[in-house]
This record gives structure tokens, C-alpha cells and sequence, in this order.
């Protein structure tokens, strides 16, 4: 039995030491994924038009976008006040989250209090930002995200900055602030 040990234990190291070659580089089982073939970006190309880099194909949704149906125009403000609703239940609600959002990208002009004075206001850098609890101002969940995802007068768009669920938790802290005013 020890000699049969012995036997395998040559045997293996013959067949270690004699698969190496310093001469030449080991056998590839997929030599494909080592050595691709290269293409230029605006190189000519195996398409119709002879280019590598193609546009999407039509209708093509990027992933993780959602798309927003309504409209940026006033008939779209009245609609999405009108019948936009949030889909966050009591649950997924997080006015902590919402509040650190809201800190960074609504708090310099609107204050950290929604009562419109924040720090570019207080500065004069900007004008006329009402507070949430205006008389004439009547916002709700589906006019302030229509806002946040289009602006409205000097205010731009945040869509780029903040995605859906994170729009969301902004609206829910901006409300939560509103009956703060109001109280």
C-alpha cells in the first residue's frame, strides 16, 4: 500500500512538473474571452449604418425609469392635483428620510420650516417664495409632485436629482410641514 502511495505521488508530480512549459503560455479553455475582438466606437461596424455606438431602439425605457404620464403645462398641474395620489402606504413613509431630502434640495430657498425663508431668501437672492400655509395656496400631494418633477415659475425640476420613491418622501415631509403651519 505505501509503495502505491509512493507511485501516485510521482505520478502526480511528473505530470505538474511536465505540463509546464516556460516557453509558451498555458492552454486557454476559453480563449475567446481573452482575446476579444476590438471595436472602435465610430468605427465601421457589422450594422445597416456602419456604426458601433447606436441610439436606443424606439420605445426603449431605461432601467429603473418610471415614466410620468402627465403633462408639463397648467392643464397637467390641475390634473396631477386633481387625481395624483401618493403610492407610499403609512408604512414605507419616512419623515426622516423625506426631511434630509427635503434639507438639501428644498430647505435653501423654501426654509428648513417651509414658511419661505430660507437662507437664498434671507440673503435677497431670491424673491417671493410663499409660505405652505398661504391663504391662496392650496397645494396637495399630486400639485406639489407635479412641481417637484417639472418646477413651476422660478423653481427648475428636481426628476434628475430625486427619484420616484425619494419625490415621495419629499411630498410626504412638505405636507407634514403644511399642517405644521398651519397648526
Amino acid at each position: 500500500m505505501k509503495s502505491l502511495i509512493k507511485i501516485i505521488v510521482i505520478a502526480v508530480a511528473f505530470v505538474a512538473v511536465s505540463c509546464k512549459k516556460d516557453s509558451a503560455p498555458n492552454y486557454q479553455f476559453m480563449p475567446n474571452m481573452y482575446e476579444s475582438a476590438g471595436y472602435e466606437t465610430y468605427g465601421e461596424a457589422a450594422f445597416k449604418n456602419g456604426v458601433e455606438a447606436q441610439l436606443p431602439a424606439e420605445g426603449s425605457i431605461p432601467r429603473g425609469f418610471v415614466p410620468f404620464d402627465i403633462e408639463n403645462s397648467t392643464e397637467g398641474y390641475e390634473l396631477a392635483k386633481a387625481t395624483l395620489n401618493s403610492p407610499l402606504d403609512s408604512t414605507a413613509v419616512d419623515l426622516e428620510r423625506g426631511k434630509a431630502l427635503y434639507n438639501i434640495y428644498c430647505g435653501i430657498c423654501h426654509g428648513t420650516k417651509g414658511d419661505g425663508q430660507g437662507n437664498l431668501v434671507k440673503r435677497e437672492k431670491i424673491l417671493g417664495i410663499p409660505s405652505y400655509d398661504d391663504a391662496g395656496r392650496a397645494i396637495n400631494a399630486g400639485s406639489i409632485y407635479h412641481t417637484i418633477y417639472y418646477g413651476k415659475n422660478a423653481m427648475g425640476s428636481y426628476a434628475n436629482q430625486l427619484n420616484e420613491e425619494e419625490r415621495w418622501q419629499v411630498v410626504s415631509y412638505v405636507l407634514k410641514l403644511k399642517s405644521d403651519l398651519e397648526k
